[in-house]
């Protein structure tokens, strides 16, 4: 980065923000109280209360949401009459998965290769220390000149929807000019990138039921309809040949018209095996930002160990379908729930119930925040410029947000490029995407006051 004083300072701060980051990282916050202790979420709420105190934030607070969990408010003035930013990160994490899969403890930030690893270093902890740092380099070269308020977000990763509830309840609380999603990634490394899009999701379980019991499958079977067999058949319908999601009634041929997605690179970015096809039609970046894509994330059948030889009574499977911006996700739902039902065979009983939903996001990129954002990270990313891209995941709270907040612009920036690994075993973010995107954040935030 050249030499701007804005990039100094965030350039000296990082040792601190390393250190920080360690300390955030080694709270195992799992918003699944069955699964990590509570008093470790309520340790990194604590911990970030008191990094907001520290910078002089005022009315810091720990919000008793809805779903048992907590997120951390924070308010701090800016010059008298000034605009209102609202910058946005979640502390919860995702489980560790298969501790022995890490080759690092998952929860003690361990450099590597010029990586930090560890669970959250990227999703979205780094988000935390992302505002923090952008925070501290304009309060070091003339003060911050709007009004921010922060909310780090308790349960994110469980989509439970408690901040999303929190905030219909309390409309006043976030409302903003504009509000910074920090919980996004660059398309690659060292490409500065704002998503413009976000996919919806709703989840449906499905349960197949053809008998009172199960029975033998050598006196019963090949009569007897079995309702694994159905729900196996009914899975597949959601398939075209190719892969392709097929819902009776839903879209599929949406076009993207942002940044193309190399489909080697997506290869390489998915870990696709040698000699396995890529699913569906269209560019990649149709597939996976712009159409409805489908997923069997379970079946509740017997295992393998262990299986007799047995026609199955009952089946279950919890099926998630993405939405693509500009479909709503209820009528997604309705549609998907008809499929299911229409397509289950041999008049085999079917029971369909919705477990989640959020609705698909579009941003207004022709708005004035989005060029401030374009001309910060023009500085932070020099001979780079900012791109949009869509994501394929969903962040419900944007909509909630959207909805209580028809004027705010909304960007969405982040920590979680491809090498990231969210989500993954060996979860690792860059210092030098975080350095970068501080000061990218630092300069939005100054050329928007000026805007």
């Amino acid at each position: 980065m050249s030499s701007n004083p804005v990039a100094e300072t965030v350039s000296s701060l990082m040792p601190r923000a390393k250190e920080e980051l360690t300390a955030l990282v080694a709270f195992k916050s799992v918003a699944d109280f069955d699964q990590f202790p509570r008093s470790e979420s309520v340790g990194a709420a604590n911990w970030i209360a008191a990094a907001l105190r520290a910078e002089g934030f005022q009315d810091v607070d720990l919000l008793d949401t809805p779903d048992g969990t907590q997120s951390v408010y924070g308010f701090l003035p800016g010059p008298e009459g000034a605009k209102t930013v609202l910058l946005y990160a979640h502390y919860d994490v995702q489980p560790p998965l298969d501790e022995a899969g890490w080759a690092t403890p998952p929860f003690e930030l361990t450099e590597r290769d010029g990586r930090w690893y560890g669970r959250g270093a990227a999703d979205c902890k780094g988000g935390v220390l992302m505002h923090l740092l952008a925070l501290r380099a304009l309060k070091a070269n003339g003060g911050v000149p709007v009004h921010v308020k922060v909310i780090a977000e308790g349960s994110e990763e469980q989509g439970t929807g408690g901040l999303e509830r929190y905030a219909e309840a309390h409309p006043e609380l976030l409302a903003a000019d504009t509000i910074v999603i920090g919980d996004a990634g660059n398309f690659r490394v060292g490409l500065p990138t704002v998503t413009s899009t976000l996919r919806g999701m709703t989840l449906v379980r499905v349960r197949v039921d053809t008998l009172e019991g199960n029975l033998h499958s050598g006196q019963f079977g090949g009569a007897a309809p079995d309702a694994l067999a159905a729900l196996i058949r009914v899975l597949d319908s959601l398939r075209a040949e190719d892969g392709s999601t097929t819902v009776d009634g839903l879209a599929a041929d949406s076009a993207w018209e942002g940044l193309a997605y190399d489909e080697e690179q997506f290869r390489r970015d998915a870990r696709v095996l040698d000699g396995v096809e890529l699913i569906g039609s269209g560019s990649v970046a149709d597939r996976i930002w712009a159409r409805p894509a489908v997923t069997v994330l379970g079946i509740d059948c017997p295992p393998v160990v262990g299986a007799t030889p047995s026609v199955q009574a009952s089946a279950r499977a919890l099926i998630s379908l993405r939405v693509p911006p500009g479909v709503d996700a209820a009528e997604a739902t309705k549609l998907l729930q008809a499929h299911l039902e229409a397509r289950t065979p041999w008049g085999a009983r079917v029971g369909v119930e919705q477990i989640g939903q959020g609705q698909a996001f579009r941003a207004d990129t022709s708005s004035p925040a989005y060029q401030a954002m374009a001309d910060a990270m023009a500085v932070a990313y020099p001979g780079e410029e900012m791109q949009y891209a869509g994501q394929g995941g969903s962040i419900p709270l944007c909509n909630t947000l959207a909805a209580l907040y028809p004027r705010a612009e909304i960007l969405l920036i982040g920590l979680s490029e491809p090498e990231a690994q969210i989500h993954a075993v060996n979860e690792s973010v860059s210092p030098e995407e975080l350095e970068r995107l501080s000061v990218a954040e630092a300069l939005f935030l100054r050329n928007y006051a000026a805007s």
